[in-house]
């Protein structure tokens, strides 16, 4: 080493300078991490990190020195390491590399539950991030439930239920895990809000997204996953060297003379050679195992792993995890959590392909029609109308759909929606038709002008409604005027309207129920009404159906929902009517009554299918 005891001159003070105070190398985060970060007691192994236990952790955590990757997908399964790696990579850019980061969990409790059983411990444990982190409660910076800053940045917090926790931010590192537990907002999807967060970065941008899977055509994480490369992780196998994935169908095990299943006789089998992998076999192959790619990179490393690449879960714990799961009839969650992927319901879906070839020509509403119904969904940029007549034996033939675009906080949409629902419809026998009874979604960001205008027009039956999820509810319950409009507003439980809808939209043989619908109807329609598909789910045990999301616009179903609604509402007896219209002939035109008293206008009629709780 040169001996700069005696500087003299300032080109020796340069050359010194450039030598001993020149900052230190960065070192890959995996690196970095085996360096410094200490796992807590209470986990499986505690003590330094050391990637040889868990080596398919590496290659992603070290991505996020990658500048050529710009997204990160994890959907791997339980004990695969996806929450420390993605502790790791924060850890890295407070300690090693500075910059701001904004960390989102599904909801509030899940983000303090992460603080304290996971991020807070590490930072306990190493002081390589206690000494950057500034104290709680001392005036060097922010340290508390929604922020903490460092030299060089601040880890923000957020939640996906809240919006407002993503605005007023911006960090080129945003971590997004558990994300199969968001959920779609007035807004957007929470991860498209809070990456549009980091879009002033450029090439120093990263997102981390991470979860186990839930449900197959409605999984975030899995939809990303197949956005990106599609990375698998291949061990050699120790008899043939061939290289495979660990696949669940490839364990077996023995049962006894009386068919009881022995799970500590479980192996691995080979695809290739047939021969059976041990536990120790298995960790071994581990090391020397890599990723490899289905497509090719475009900035995008997308990776699935399932529990079965556990180096701390032996064949028989994974067989006694299916074989409680299957006893419980859990099955989901053993698919979801153990093996990273998706479940495939059996449940209840409509195919749009086989709805769309029963259009029909439909110039005027058919002459068979008795009353004439619309449901209205409130949109930030529009208001989407659903007009649809209703004959004898509950037949509906959806007659149009309209989009009426604007703002819906200016009177000028509510004027155009206005002019659609008051018009003059023809049948094809020559009457005249107007419509009987309109519902309009209250909920979103424009509640206030919707309850003006339905309290404006009561008289013509247009009805305030708000969604009410979960099974057994009632498909309208009792109106409350508990509001800031004071508008007799109605409960509607959708759940139970879509079993009615989706059982009807199955008939096809012109029975009494059966949906028809008109070729002014395009293929977007179709796609929104076969949106949504219930699927079976078990919590503790217990069953239960819910109706979840295969796209995000789903406005022509809803817009379904509520015309049936208004039909339930004021309960008119669509046989009788219908039998008057025909004896009648076109003398009869199917009006609204005159306007009555705003009391009796709220008080619907117990009809057919009308869950009457509130009498």
């Amino acid at each position: 080493m040169s001996d700069y005891s005696n500087i003299d001159g300032i080109d020796q003070a340069y050359r010194y300078a450039k030598e001993f105070l020149r900052p230190p190398p960065k070192l890959s985060p995996s690196e970095w991490a085996e360096a410094n970060i200490k796992i807590p007691v209470g986990n499986a192994i505690s003590g330094k990190i050391r990637f040889d236990n868990a080596p398919y952790q590496r290659e992603p955590l070290d991505l996020f020195a990658d500048k050529t990757v710009e997204r990160i997908t994890l959907m791997w399964g339980a004990q695969t390491g996806k929450t420390q790696i993605l502790n790791c990579a924060l850890a890295y850019f407070i300690g090693h590399d500075p910059q701001s980061q904004i960390m989102m969990q599904p909801s509030q409790g899940d983000l303090h539950t992460w603080l304290e059983t996971k991020f807070n411990p590490m930072v306990d444990t190493n002081e390589s991030l206690t000494e950057r982190i500034a104290k709680p409660r001392s005036r060097e910076g922010v340290n508390n439930q929604n922020m903490k800053s460092y030299f060089g940045g601040f880890l923000m917090f957020s939640w996906a239920g809240s919006p407002r926790t993503m605005r007023g931010r911006s960090a080129p590192k945003i971590f997004c895990d558990e994300v199969d537990g968001y959920e779609y907002n007035a807004e957007g999807h929470p991860v498209s809000l809070l990456w549009q967060r980091a879009a002033t970065f450029s090439d120093q941008r990263k997102l981390l997204v991470t979860s186990t899977p839930t449900i197959k055509g409605s999984s975030f994480v899995e939809s990303s996953f197949e956005d990106g490369d599609m990375r698998r992780y291949y061990i050699p196998c120790p008899h043939c060297e061939s290289e495979i994935t660990l696949q669940w169908k490839q364990i077996v095990w023995d049962k006894d003379d009386n068919g009881t299943h022995l799970p500590d006789t479980a192996v691995y089998v080979c695809q290739e050679c047939g021969s059976p992998i041990s536990d120790t076999e298995k960790r071994v192959a581990l090391r020397a195992g890599r990723w490899i790619a289905e497509k090719p990179f475009t900035g995008h490393a997308s990776y699935h792993l399932s529990e079965l690449y556990s180096g701390f879960r032996r064949w028989r714990d994974i067989v006694r995890s299916f074989l409680e799961k299957k006893a419980t009839g859990d099955l989901q969650s053993f698919v979801n959590v153990s093996l990273g992927e998706t479940w495939e319901s059996d449940g209840e879906s409509l195919q749009e392909d086989e709805l769309k070839s029963r259009r029909e020509p439909m110039d005027k509403l058919p002459a068979e029609s008795a009353v004439l119904l619309a449901g209205c969904d409130v949109q930030d940029d529009r208001i989407e109308v659903t007009f649809a007549s209703m004959s004898r034996g509950e037949r509906i033939h959806v007659y149009d759909h309209v989009v009426l675009q604007g703002d819906p906080s200016t009177p000028h949409l509510w004027n155009n929606l206005e002019s659609q629902l008051f018009r003059t419809f023809l049948t094809e026998d020559g009457r005249e038709m107007t419509v009987r009874a309109t519902c309009i979604d209250t909920g979103g960001h424009y509640t206030q002008q919707a309850y003006q205008f339905c309290k404006k027009h009561a008289g013509r039956r247009v009805f305030a409604i708000k969604g009410v999820g979960g099974e057994g509810k009632p498909m309208v319950g009792r109106p409350s005027k508990n509001n800031i409009g004071r508008v007799s507003l109605f409960p509607v439980g959708v759940h139970t309207v879509k079993d009615m809808l989706f059982a009807r939209l199955r008939i096809n043989d012109h029975s009494e129920g059966q949906i028809y619908f008109s070729d002014k109807l395009d293929d977007e329609y179709f796609e929104q009404l076969t949106s949504e598909k219930v699927v079976t789910r078990y919590s503790k045990g217990f069953q239960r159906r819910e109706y979840v999301k295969r796209r995000r616009r789903n406005e022509a179903l809803d817009c379904l929902v509520y015309l049936y609604s208004s039909y339930v509402i004021i309960g008119v007896n669509v046989n009788a009517l219908a039998d008057k219209i025909a004896s009648k002939g076109s003398e009869i035109e199917s009006k609204p009554e005159k306007k009555v008293a705003q009391k009796q206008s709220f008080v619907p009629k117990a009809g057919k299918g009308f869950v009457n709780s509130w009498r």
